[in-house]
């Protein structure tokens, strides 16, 4: 395979051996590029790899900078460019097949190139950056020179390509743009200038959009203002106002996936919604390409198909999706038809025609490459088969020297040929795997999976690998697989740190001898075993994060743990440490990776944090526990980032790889590199791993990232280094030879028994030519359906069970104490209940496993406290949240907005809610108030100045002044305040410093008008509130004399043994809103949260408390004396007379003939205090309800005035708000004025900074046109010059000749004029008739070409061959340089001739441009003309206008005319003076009265008002009464009124006088009660 490399960057290597690379195997994940007809490529890690597509042969070009970034082919230069990715990134151009380099390009990037192309004819190329220049720069690449370059900042581009018929057009297209870039020249300087494509929604339709920039002007302005853009209501005045648009004016678009060019230069678009697009690249016009209805689509064709791929053909496109089909789109008259040329089963990448047109290759999303003749059989060929994933892991087919596998993460494994790296076969596994190790001992391999089995194949037969044998070892992932030197033992590490030992050899069935346990997350497993030792050494490397060091587990296989592995294991597998030699050694530091010396007991370790590799000796004592190692040699390694060793099979060879992507080979005695290669990147993450062969000759690196894999072969090796690894290698073949040979023979035996052939059934191999890897999604969808054990849970129960069963007995035993103890336990604790309080003990008393019980209490403990954190945090941000919300809407509040409700009507009464003034907002109104009394001081001052006039005129003028002031003061004093235009001055806010709204004109003046209209409102609100809050001070007395009130009427209700409700009126909420933020005890539905030492406090507390209370009950005998004697009084109150029994006498139960005459009077007394005690209850029950209405009506009458009261403050209320509405709506006026200026004068400015940059743009393109021209100039005189030279030469052709007869020069005259002729080839022709694109303008390299050709038949014309008989030989020189010197001018004067028919062509575009721009110029003038005609042609033409045309001498006629005139008015002007002072004098009686009049009315219609307002009143009574009344009622019901007023006053003073009686006989009964006792 060919290698091509960069000369001055060779890789470092010590004298005496280097490496190279042989070839490299890598997959495409970029576009695919013809080089030529036959030759493709693309970039693969660090290389861009070729591909012969007919002889398959393999050709690779290194980048030595790193990874190559994106790429691009030209084909008629047979040249290929390609960008690296590091910083400040270099475009590399190489030529084909040398693979030399012709120029290194160095632009402006900082980051990476997202995009090349190369022009289709000329030396053009394209390159587009992303981040964060998103430049586009167009190269003469030949010259390395930038013709022109632009950015345009956030604009991702997704493809780039030049119009194959015109270099100077270009498009680039991303998901949600498209736009078409054209390449201006003259002479030697280039432009870009771009257009974008306005695109269809995503239905296919066009939006009806309008000029957002300029929009269309009304012929008046509404009543609002001007109609202005939304970029000038943004404040935009830059170039993003012409851009700008609002979110809710946009509309979702189509997105375009792919585009291809026509040879018409149309463009066709293909979008993520099915449609397709044909865009005319001159007019941007876009037209939606219907399908045909007529024609339906197969079963199987979608109704729209949404390209990924798309290449142009005749008469349509071929298109690709992700359902793997290949549809031709057959267009004619923007309509198409599809077809379904080809089904490919994968997802299609990319699609791509050969240079000649007679292929297409087809690209897919796994890499594969396909190639499709059209018209040939088989039709369809592979190219590359690609693999399913990228490499996992790599290994050699012992010895090395023939075949290697590889492995990806789906579980494919591949065999190839080391010789030219071809697939040999392969096999899928179809489960997600990890790694790979071939047995040196045996031709079979292992494989490792995510789900922690191990598949053995045999891969004797490299044509055919099977799988033999797979074990479940566990449900954790296996990380490692390692063969010892002498594939005796398999080490297979997982996830959970076990490490099982098997038996290597097939014939054993890969026996498992047992695990060992390390720590987790192993990293590496190395392994020592010499031809002449007994054991085989094992090392196990492990992480310690938490501490940052490392560990080492070191222990021995002994060779004859194969006959006895149930002596070294227990019963569960594990093999024992004493038996193993099992030691455990730590690092200070971390290691990434280590590896055991073969010879010297050494272990070599690669630092993960620190660029150096150590060598550590290993203890010869044994010890116990873990021994920390010390570093015996540390070398600086040179490599940056984690590493990896690997040991060469003669262990004198050290391989280090690390993330910097180098491969450093170093001596084992003394750690330094003698061979260094880089073979990868660190933008792909370095090397994952590095397989040498048995005999050291051939090396495989794998990528991290990358996905490549590199074959290095020694360029250079000393004889010494290959001699020693050569006979190590054939000593251990020697070695192993035997135990080889016996176990191919058990693979060939086994692989004809009838269970292989079954077992190969399910894993069928695959041959290179099938088109189906087996990847399908059925097949990758099959799941094994049977639930396996895992061996090492298998050996665990085993070991389980045998314990059961060999304990049985002893089990029955402790359960049966247990039962007993559990027994005895719970008859303690029935005892132990039925004990008292001081010897009962606690329960925890009774628990045997204290520690057990302290444990799970501290972890409810530890969750309870966990969940109180949660709850308090939670909380603790409802509080948060709720602080802000009372800050803001309630804390900061001077004023609190609360309400005031009506007790009897529905009226609701709201205050203002008031922040407090800032400083700014006090010192602002300060300043403004200061502004304004200066302002009307000078203009006072001013006037007063003016006004000069002779003092007795003075003096009358000014006492008919004042009292003309004094007047009008009154009159505006006393004029209704909606005709002064505001109604705050009812509130008593001077509004004398306002400005009229009329006289408002600059920025100034509207804001302080607007601060003064702030005030206003502000001293309006406060003037409400204070007035608001007496009305809520005095609701708060009346509800406090209403509860008094209530006390007396509860106390008249109780004795009355009425069931009347009483009615006692409180606050609601909105009028105390400061209750909403305090949580009342009753509004707590949940009992309250006792911490356990609150509980014992109570329950101490509480005994003492009722013992105090009892106490103080038992001492209070004089309570209890007067409780018991006289019902808790010491006077019988007025009210008990309700309440009062006379007792019945006791011989009231015999009967009536028996009672004695003493008994008879005794009961006549008896009856006459029951009568007597039973009117005075009937007079004090009517005193008590005579108070009781009167208490009610007292109320009533209260209350029914503060609702008045509280109307009149709803009205007061609504006038408020309508002065702070009117002053609000002041401010918004002036606020919606200033807003309006300022966007006009955004809009100015923008206009401005617009007609600026036009202007600009003028000149410059002004300029551009004149040095066009003179570069015109210049190249017209050149081609001049050479006609006229071409004529010189002809016309002096026989002067030059003069010399020879004229027979010869007429012979040498028809060869002058004689040309050569160049043929073309043939399979150009060929070529231009298959290619859609047809004959592709020329460029500079066919020129050359041509002219080189041109030159060489003239060579041919020039030898003396063709040398007329009997001429001179000096002559015929003499004429051959004639005739050359002629051709080359002609040829010189082609070229001027097409440069000069192209500018000609151009000036030809640019004036049918410049004729349309005046036509539709002209046609705007000729508009506006025929405008002007109609107006003056309805313009009025009066009688003076006429007699100004006819009359000759109007000026001196005009003259007579003002002469007469002003005298006339020198008249009428003293007759008008005389007549104003009659009216003045007139005028002042008239206002005086006028002000008396409208005092007077102002008056009646204040009355009116209230008039009206009583009237209404009476109105809405009588309408709820409901009848109307008469005046017989009205007397008859003031009658009865007074009939009962006359009873009422008898019956008060019958009842006074009873009160009288009855004060006389307590007073008697309390003497009698009660003697005095008389001090003595």
């Amino acid at each position: 395979m060919a290698q091509g490399l960069e000369r001055n960057e060779a890789p470092i290597h010590s004298e005496g051996a280097a490496l190279s690379v042989r070839w490299v195997q890598g997959f495409p994940n970029q576009s695919i590029h013809f080089v030529n007809n036959h030759t493709i490529c693309y970039p693969s890690g660090n290389y861009v790899i070729f591909i012969n597509i007919e002889t398959k042969k393999k050709s690779v070009l290194q980048c030595i900078n790193g990874i190559v970034g994106v790429m691009a082919t030209n084909i008629p230069y047979e040249v290929v460019a390609f960008s690296d990715r590091k910083l400040k990134p270099f475009i590399y151009i190489y030529s084909f097949p040398a693979l030399t380099r012709k120029t290194k390009l160095k632009g402006n990037v900082l980051l990476d190139y997202t995009l090349l192309s190369f022009s289709y004819c000329g030396t053009y190329l394209a390159s587009y950056s992303s981040l964060p220049e998103f430049e586009l720069t167009l190269w003469n690449w030949e010259t390395s020179v930038i013709l022109c370059r632009k950015s345009q900042p956030g604009m991702d581009v997704s493809q780039m390509s030049f119009n194959p018929m015109n270099w100077n057009q270009l498009c680039l297209s991303s998901s949600n743009a498209v736009s078409i870039w054209t390449i201006e020249r003259s002479n030697q300087e280039h432009y870009f200038r771009m257009k974008s494509v306005k695109l269809p929604l995503e239905d296919g339709s066009f939006p009806n959009e309008t000029d957002m920039l300029f929009p269309t002007s009304l012929h008046k302005d509404p009543i609002y203002g001007p109609v202005l853009p939304l970029s000038a209501i943004a404040r935009l005045v830059g170039e993003e106002a012409e851009t700008f648009r609002p979110k809710d004016d946009t509309y979702p678009l189509l997105h375009p996936t792919m585009h291809c060019w026509t040879p018409t230069s149309d463009l066709y678009v293909g979008c993520e919604e099915g449609h397709i697009l044909m865009i005319n690249a001159e007019t941007l016009k876009v037209t939606v390409i219907q399908k045909r209805e007529e024609i339906t689509c197969p079963d199987n064709v979608a109704p729209l198909i949404s390209p990924v791929s798309m290449v142009y053909q005749k008469d349509g496109l071929l298109t690709s999706g992700i359902d793997g089909i290949i549809y031709s789109f057959i267009i004619k008259d923007l309509k198409y038809q599809v077809k379904i040329i080809l089904e490919v089963e994968e997802p299609v990448f990319s699609l791509l025609f050969s240079p000649s047109y007679k292929m297409l290759l087809i690209q897919t999303d796994t890499g594969s490459v396909y190639s499709y003749t059209f018209g040939e059989e088989p039709a369809l060929d592979k190219i590359l088969d690609a693999c399913d994933g990228k490499f996992q892991a790599i290994d050699f087919v012992t010895p090395g020297n023939k075949y290697f596998l590889t492995l990806t993460n789906s579980g494919e494994v591949c065999i190839w040929s080391i010789e030219d790296c071809t697939c040999a076969s392969k096999i899928s596994l179809r489960t997600p795997s990890t790694t790979l190790a071939c047995s040196p001992s045996s031709s079979s391999a292992v494989v490792g999976t995510v789900d922690g089995w191990v598949h053995f194949l045999d891969i004797l037969e490299v044509e055919s690998p099977q799988v033999i044998h797979k074990t479940f070892l566990s449900r954790s992932p296996i990380q490692i697989l390692s063969y010892d030197q002498q594939g005796i033992y398999l080490l297979a590490g997982n996830a959970e740190g076990n490490v099982f030992v098997f038996n290597a050899n097939p014939s054993s069935s890969f026996q498992i001898l047992g695990f060992t346990e390390a720590n987790k997350d192993i990293l590496q497993i190395s392994t020592s075993c010499c031809p002449e030792a007994e054991i085989v050494e094992v090392l196990v490397l492990s992480p310690l994060v938490e501490t940052g060091r490392s560990r080492l587990e070191y222990f021995t296989l002994p060779k004859a743990l194969l006959q006895v592995s149930e002596a070294f294991c227990d019963e569960r597998g594990r093999l024992r440490d004493e038996l193993i030699r099992k030691f455990l050694y730590e690092m200070e530091h971390m290691l990434s990776s280590a590896v055991l010396d073969f010879q010297h007991n050494r272990i070599y370790g690669f630092c993960s944090q620190v660029p150096y590799i150590c060598s550590y000796i290993i203890p010869e004592k044994d010890h116990v526990g873990a021994c920390i190692l010390k570093p015996h040699q540390k070398v600086q390694s040179k490599q940056y980032g984690p590493g990896m060793l690997y040991m060469s099979s003669h262990g004198l060879w050290l391989l280090t790889v690390a993330k910097c992507g180098f491969l450093c080979i170093r001596d084992i005695y003394t750690l330094e590199s003698f061979v260094r290669c880089r073979s990868h990147s660190h933008q792909g993450h370095g090397i994952q791993s590095v397989k040498i062969s048995m005999d050291g000759q051939n090396i495989l690196v794998n990528g991290t990232d990358d996905g490549t894999l590199v074959h290095l072969k020694w360029k250079q090796l000393g004889s010494n280094l290959a001699n020693d690894i050569l006979d190590y290698c054939q000593q251990l073949l020697s070695v192993i030879s035997s135990t080889s040979r016996r176990e191919n023979d058990y693979l060939t035996i086994l692989r004809q028994s009838p269970e292989m052939g079954r077992e190969a059934e399910q894993h069928p191999t695959e041959s290179n030519n099938n088109l189906n890897l087996d990847s399908s999604q059925e097949e990758l969808a099959i799941t094994y359906e049977r639930k396996e054990v895992p061996w090492i849970e298998k050996k665990s129960d085993e070991a389980i069970k045998n314990e059961v069963k060999l304990f049985s007995q002893k089990r029955k035993e402790i359960k049966r104490g247990l039962r007993e103890l559990a027994k005895t336990i719970t008859n303690m604790m029935e005892e132990n209940a039925k004990m008292d309080s001081i010897s009962k003990l606690d329960e925890q008393e009774f628990g045997l496993d204290l520690e057990e019980l302290e444990s799970l209490q501290e972890e409810s403990e530890e969750e309870v406290a966990k969940m109180k954190k949660e709850v308090e945090m939670h909380n603790l941000a409802k509080s948060y949240l709720a602080e802000l919300i009372k800050e803001e809407c309630w804390d900061s509040m001077v004023v609190k907005g609360r309400a005031l409700k009506c007790f009897h009507i529905p009226y609701v009464v709201e205050n203002f809610p008031m922040k407090a003034r800032t400083e700014e907002e006090l010192q602002e109104l300060k300043r403004v108030l200061q502004q304004k009394t200066i302002e009307t001081e000078c203009l006072k001052l001013r006037k007063e100045l003016v006004e000069v006039q002779s003092a007795l005129a003075l003096t009358k003028k000014h006492h008919e002044e004042d009292e003309e002031d004094e007047d009008k003061i009154i009159k505006d004093t006393n004029l209704p305040n909606y005709l002064l235009g505001s109604l705050s001055t009812e509130f008593g806010v001077d509004t004398s410093l306002l400005t009229s709204q009329l006289e408002l004109h600059s920025r100034e003046e509207k804001i302080n008008q607007i601060i003064l209209l702030k005030d206003i409102i502000y001293r309006v609100k406060t003037v409400f509130n204070s007035e608001f809050d007496a009305a809520y001070k005095q609701k708060e007395i009346e509800i406090a004399r209403i509860k008094e009130r209530n006390v007396r009427i509860e106390e008249i209700i109780s004795d009355l043994d009425l069931e009347e409700t009483i009615w006692q009126p409180a606050f609601e909420e909105c009028e105390q809103p400061e209750r909403t933020l305090v949580v009342e005890d009753d509004e707590i539905s949940i009992q309250k949260y006792l911490a356990p030492w609150q509980k014992a406090k109570t329950e101490l507390v509480m005994p003492l408390e009722m013992d105090g209370l009892l106490q103080a009950r038992a001492s209070n005998a004089r309570h209890r004396g007067l409780m018991d004697m006289m019902g808790g009084v010491l006077e019988v109150k007025k009210e008990d007379i309700l309440r009062m029994v006379i007792p019945q006498p006791a011989f009231i139960a015999k009967p009536d003939a028996l009672w004695t005459e003493e008994e008879k009077k005794r009961f006549k007394e008896y009856e006459k205090k029951v009568k007597e005690l039973n009117e005075e209850r009937d007079k004090y029950r009517k005193s008590l309800e005579t108070e009781l209405k009167k208490l009610q009506n007292s109320i009533q009458e209260s209350t029914q005035n503060f609702d008045d009261h509280l109307k009149r403050l709803f009205e007061r209320r609504v006038k408020a708000e309508m002065v702070v509405n009117q002053e609000e709506l002041k401010i918004n006026n002036l606020v919606f004025s200033l807003l309006l200026d300022e966007e006009i004068s955004s809009r100015e400015l923008f206009l401005n900074n617009y007609l600026m940059k036009k202007q600009e743009e003028k000149s410059q393109t002004a300029e551009a046109i004149q040095k066009a021209r003179e570069d015109l100039d210049v190249f017209k005189e050149q081609h001049d010059n050479l006609a006229a030279e071409d004529k010189i030469l002809e016309h002096n052709f026989k002067k030059e000749l003069s010399e020879v007869s004229g027979h010869q020069v007429d012979i040498l005259y028809r060869l002058f004029k004689r040309r050569p002729r160049i043929h073309k080839q043939k399979t150009q022709t060929e070529a231009s008739s298959l290619s859609p694109f047809g004959e592709r303008p020329g460029s500079g390299k066919l020129n050359r070409d041509n002219f080189a050709q041109l030159m060489k038949a003239m060579d041919e014309l020039d030898s003396t061959s063709n040398m007329p008989e009997g001429m001179d030989p000096l002559v015929w020189e003499h004429f051959c340089a004639i005739r050359r010197a002629k051709v080359e001018s002609e040829h010189k004067t082609q070229g001027q001739k097409k440069v000069a028919s192209m500018m000609e062509s151009k000036e030809v575009h640019k004036g049918i441009y410049q004729i349309e721009w005046e036509h539709k110029k002209m046609e705007m003038q000729m508009e506006d003309l025929s405008q002007k005609a109609w107006d003056i042609q309805m313009l009025f033409f009066s009688r003076d206008r006429q007699k100004y045309l006819n009359e000759p001498n109007y000026e001196s006629l005009i003259a007579i005319q003002i002469g007469i005139m002003e005298q006339t008015i020198n008249v009428i002007d003293k007759t008008h003076k005389k007549n104003v002072e009659n009216c003045k004098k007139l005028l002042k009686k008239l206002g005086k009265y006028s002000n008396q009049k409208d005092r007077a009315n102002y008056t009646l219609s204040c009355n009116l008002q209230e008039e009206l307002l009583a009237v209404s009143e009476r109105q809405d009574i009588c309408n709820e009464i409901g009848s109307k009344l008469t005046c017989e009622k009205i007397a008859k019901e003031q009658y009865d009124n007074m009939m009962k007023q006359q009873k009422l006053t008898h019956l008060s003073k019958q009842q006074a006088e009873q009160i009288s009686v009855f004060q006389a006989e307590v007073e008697r009964l309390r003497m009698k009660t009660f003697p005095a006792l008389v001090p003595m």
